[in-house]
């Protein structure tokens, strides 16, 4: 019994040796599994990530404001992601979005675009709720609102609910396409065959040195026309003119006794006059040398009673991407600045029945 017995511990000592042994190679183990892990992260790449395909550690990457990856150069920005819908055309080779983009990732570089064609059910929908009357149209996303961009120039925007449509007329954009077109109303100066197809329609400052010119074709071409199309005068006094809207209000006042042509014809050839005025006297002394009825016309002036519409044509102008005049419609043809006689008969003819 002595013997087997101490032949049993001669026994158990190797095996509790190999236990021994093999805790040490697990603890070993998992050693170099925690510095591995620690050494890995310290190079941005969490051990979880690493395995699934994650990417890097986002602990990591807050710390950083720029690094390399596979080729490419990764930089950090503090603005949100911003999802942009452009509202355009296909078909449109001027509709195209591309130039305007570029520039948009230049001053908001987290801008992510999306196409949206303007006769789809989306597009229908974003073209209606805005009213947007130009291609391309821009609706940012809620998010534009914490860009630096937007701190600094809201008035470009205008935000329906949770959405901002980009005025891109404020930023100089040039329309590629109309998707609706400015109306002759009852109440606008109208010369012409008002139930012609051919409609010609102006938007002018009487102070515009270059309205002047046009407005010499204009009457040219209403003679030539003015029984076969329509002819319609719209207001956009501009800022910069200081006796602009004075003359647009006494033009107005004018209409009222049936005079603007006439009264337009007198601004016109004495722009230099009255420009270097002030107030509205010389715009009364026009009425009286006109024959019309200066009581009625210099209370109509005094208590500007046509300010409601002059402004009316400063948001219509600009509801269709216009901020400079001359700027000209016909039908569909839009020309921004002077047109020759030539070149107005020329589009004026092709909307005529062949």
């Amino acid at each position: 019994m002595e013997e087997l017995k101490q032949a049993s511990q001669f026994s158990e000592k190797p095996e509790k040796k190999i236990e021994e042994k093999d805790k040490k190679i697990k603890n070993l183990i998992s050693a170099i599994i925690l510095l591995s892990g620690l050494f890995v992260g310290s190079l941005f790449v969490d051990i979880s990530q690493l395995f699934n395909e994650g990417g890097f550690s986002l602990k990591s990457l807050s710390k950083m404001e720029i690094f390399e990856s596979s080729g490419k150069t990764w930089v950090a920005y503090g603005d949100p992601i911003v999802n942009v819908k452009v509202i355009t055309d296909e078909k449109c080779e001027k509709c195209d979005p591309a130039e305007l983009l570029v520039w948009l990732r230049r001053v908001t570089p987290t801008i992510s675009a999306q196409k949206v064609e303007f006769d789809s059910e989306e597009g229908r929908a974003l073209i209606e709720k805005f009213g947007i009357k130009t291609l391309p149209a821009f609706i940012f996303s809620q998010t534009v609102d914490k860009t630096e961009f937007f701190a600094q120039a809201k008035t470009l925007f205008a935000q329906k609910d949770d959405q901002f449509e980009l005025k891109t007329q404020e930023l100089g954009l040039a329309p590629g396409r109309y998707l609706d077109l400015p109306q002759i109303k009852e109440d606008d100066p109208i010369f012409g065959e008002k139930d012609s197809n051919v409609k010609v329609v102006v938007f002018m400052d009487f102070q515009c040195p270059y309205c002047k010119l046009f407005y010499q074709t204009l009457r040219e071409a209403i003679r030539i026309y003015g029984d076969k199309a329509v002819f319609g005068f719209k207001h956009l006094p501009l800022s910069f003119h200081p006796q602009a809207e004075n003359a647009a209000l006494s033009s107005e006042c004018a209409d009222e006794q049936g005079k603007f042509w006439e009264y337009g014809d007198k601004l016109f050839a004495s722009q230099a006059e009255w420009s270097a005025t002030q107030g509205t006297q010389k715009f009364k002394d026009y009425a009286k040398i006109l024959g019309l009825k200066t009581a009625d016309f210099n209370q109509c002036l005094d208590e500007k009673k046509y300010q409601d519409k002059i402004d009316a044509g400063k948001t219509e102008a600009s509801e269709f991407g216009i901020s400079g005049t001359p700027a000209s419609f016909v039908n569909s043809q839009f020309n921004n600045g002077v047109m020759s006689l030539d070149q107005l008969k020329a589009a004026i003819d092709q909307e005529l029945p062949q």
